[in-house]
């Protein structure tokens, strides 16, 4: 039963147990130090070898008889067939038994074997030479030439066989023959190298006219610079130097936008250089540095540099120098088109050069790689290109409609619904300033107030509307200004200004009036400032100190305060200048001195009961009233004022942090003369518990 239960259906009746694999033991290592004779590996591989059983190798046979020789002959026969019947596209069987029938000096036999070893695969081309090679060896030259014609038919583009081809024939002095054999191969038009064999075969029997015929043949079927370069060498070498630079020459007419021109141009500035003509050099270099592309020509700038400090003169190295320098900057350029600084020094060294052309050139080509994301801060570095354009057309090439374009271009690139630049709309108006038209620029400020209305361009605009003295203008843009930005003090302080100077105070007054009531201001105090400093000026001192009552309504500030008992101290100088009625000059500043004690006092007033906290700003204004006392002379009373004065005492403090306490620091702190007091009394009641106490503990 328990067999069956525990056999597994898959292994029919045997169970787990009897199909388990039982490995080996692991043995156990009980000493494990190392022993006192070591064994290297070398040692057991020596003994290994010496222990070999030497190896069992056949009899030799010696043939005694041609029975023999011809039993040995059908055997090898018979094996040789047999290997071939079973790997039949083996190919190095084929070559020994071809072999084998050589040594036996078979060789019809042999050239039968070569025969169908080459039906097997006709176009190994190895299988061609060996066969050819065999028909060599044994001079039959015959046989040789149709194994080879046969080959190169067959196999016209292995440049192999047409080589031993012609070899064989050469070394049988068989030049018509060989010079054949080259023609046919041509006409299948090999690569480069199989012309300068021809060449260099016609060269070794003085065919210089047939050589030259032949290079005519080889430009024309590989037109390419090395072509040419050879081509020209070669005359150059046999003393046709015209012939040369004609090459040359034409090589430059069909090569010139070549991705090798570069090579070309430095061998011909090169072949000048060698002719002594330097001055044909000198062109042919700066030719090539304007026709091919900066990316392909840095080894032509090294030769062109290398040469003008062999030949030119001082204007001659700084072009080559600034012409390798904007190699430089081209492949900067290429490599990274947005990086604006590389193009700023590019248009910086062409700027210096000063050819107008290239100059434009760089220009447009900076200009053209706009910033991909519409942010301002990729567009400030930007916008600088065209900064300089504009200003290098205008002031340096002096051509005014290319300026206006340039201007228009640009305001049009920019996506001013995401952001605009003020600098850019400001200098194309005072442009069209500059060429006294006034219409273009007020067309050009007004597009800019409805496309990106800014602070800049509102300012600049009435700045100049004022100073052509349109007054109604100025007062329109105020008004836009106003509507646009609400909030700016500094525009209506502007606003009320240009009244005042035209004498409208009224309406300078109701623009203070209307500026003040604004609910949010980005700067109040400035503008509060302004109006009371115009009012103070229309001599208007009840109004002026019902502004004051209004800001301090609005704000109880310390400044406020200082500059209310400022402005009555002032007032007082005033009035007694001023002032028609006959009174004392001791009386007018008495009541001036009355109405800045009377703002003090209500400043001390409201920090003391208002705003216990802010003890600095009530010692300060003390301090600005303790001032004002002394400088009114005899009528003043310091000592009213000292007797309010606080102590300053040094104190420490908790420095807390994030992680807990920190240390301490020291600080100023301030006790007036009504805190003391009521310390005092504190410390008394505390005295009085303590006596309390101890009284009772001593009764107990």
């Amino acid at each position: 039963m328990a067999s069956s239960r525990d056999s597994d259906p898959t292994l029919g009746y045997l169970t787990r147990k009897e199909t388990e694999v039982k490995l080996p033991r692991p043995t156990r290592v009980k000493n494990k130090t190392p022993a006192q004779i070591q064994i290297t590996a070398e040692q057991i591989l020596r003994e290994a070898r010496e222990r070999q059983e030497a190896e069992i190798r056949p009899p030799k046979q010696k043939i005694t008889d041609s029975i023999e020789l011809g039993d040995y002959r059908l055997r090898k026969r018979k094996e040789y067939e047999d290997l071939i019947r079973r790997v039949r596209w083996n190919k190095s069987v084929w070559v020994k038994y071809a072999k084998w029938e050589e040594s036996q000096k078979d060789f019809t036999r042999a050239r039968s074997v070569w025969e169908r070893a080459l039906e097997v695969d006709y176009r190994d081309h190895t299988m061609w030479l060996k066969y050819a090679d065999f028909e060599m060896k044994n001079k039959f030259v015959n046989h040789a030439r149709n194994v080879w014609d046969r080959a190169v038919m067959l196999l016209p583009r292995v440049d192999q066989l047409w080589y031993k081809y012609i070899h064989m024939e050469e070394m049988l002095g068989n030049v018509a023959g060989a010079r054949q054999i080259f023609e046919r191969w041509m006409s299948w038009q090999p690569d480069q190298q199989g012309w300068l064999s021809y060449i260099k075969f016609e060269l070794r029997y003085n065919e210089v006219e047939r050589a030259r015929e032949i290079f005519e043949r080889f430009v024309d079927c590989h037109p390419k610079v090395g072509a040419w370069i050879r081509y020209a060498k070669f005359e150059m070498k046999n003393g046709e130097i015209p012939r040369a630079r004609s090459c040359y020459e034409r090589a430059v007419e069909k090569l010139g936008d070549d991705e090798e021109a570069e090579e070309l141009f430095v061998a011909f500035a090169e072949f000048e250089e060698k002719c002594k003509e330097t001055e044909r050099a000198r062109c042919i270099y700066k030719y090539a540095l304007d026709h091919i592309p900066k990316g392909r020509a840095e080894e032509l700038y090294k030769k062109f540099v290398a040469f003008e400090k062999q030949y030119g003169d001082r204007e001659g190295i700084e072009d080559a120098i600034i012409g390798k320098r904007r190699f430089q900057y081209e492949d900067e350029v290429r490599k990274n088109p947005l990086n604006y600084d590389a193009w700023f020094d590019y248009i910086r060294l062409e700027e210096s050069a000063g050819n107008k052309e290239r100059i434009e050139d760089v220009y447009e080509r900076a200009i053209a790689n706009i910033p991909p994301a519409q942010e301002k801060r990729y567009w400030q570095r930007y916008i600088y290109l065209w900064i300089n354009y504009v200003l290098y057309e205008e002031l340096d090439a002096q051509d005014v409609d290319r300026t206006r374009n340039i201007y228009s271009l640009c305001l049009k690139i920019i996506p001013h619904d995401k952001f605009s630049f003020a600098k850019i709309w400001l200098m194309a108006a005072q442009f069209e300033i500059r060429q006294l038209d006034l219409d273009r620029a007020r067309l050009i400020l007004g597009s800019a107030i409805g496309k990106a209305p800014k602070d800049k361009i509102f300012k600049k605009y009435i700045e100049i509307e004022l100073q052509l003295g349109n007054i109604d203008r100025c007062r329109k843009l105020y008004q836009k200004y106003l509507e646009w930005s609400p909030e700016h003090c500094y525009a209506w302080s502007k606003y009320a200004e240009l009244e005042r100077s035209l004498a409208e105070t009224e309406r300078a007054r109701s623009i203070f009036e209307l500026a003040i009531d604004q609910p949010a201001l980005d700067m109040p105090e400035l503008l509060w400032k302004a109006y009371i400093d115009f009012e103070i000026s229309e001599g208007e001192y009840e109004r002026t100190r019902a502004l004051y009552e209004r800001l301090l309504n609005r704000t109880k500030h310390l400044k406020v305060w200082i500059s209310y008992a400022k402005f009555e101290a002032s007032a007082m100088e005033e009035d007694f200048q001023d002032s028609d009625v006959q009174e004392s000059d001791n009386e007018q500043k008495r009541k001036c001195l009355q109405r800045v004690r009377g703002v003090f006092e209500r400043a001390l007033s409201y920090f003391r009961t208002s705003a216990p906290e802010l003890k600095e700003e009530r010692a300060m204004l003390l301090e600005e009233w303790l001032n004002l006392e002394s400088s009114f002379g005899e009528l003043g009373n310091v000592d009213l004022v000292r007797v309010k004065l606080p102590k300053k005492l040094k104190k420490r403090r908790h420095i807390e942090t994030e992680d807990g306490p920190a240390g301490y620091e020291e600080y100023i702190d301030y006790l007036f003369p009504e805190e003391t007091q009521t310390t005092n009394l504190k410390i008394l009641e505390a005295a009085y518990k303590w006596k309390k106490q101890k009284t009772v503990s001593d009764e107990d």
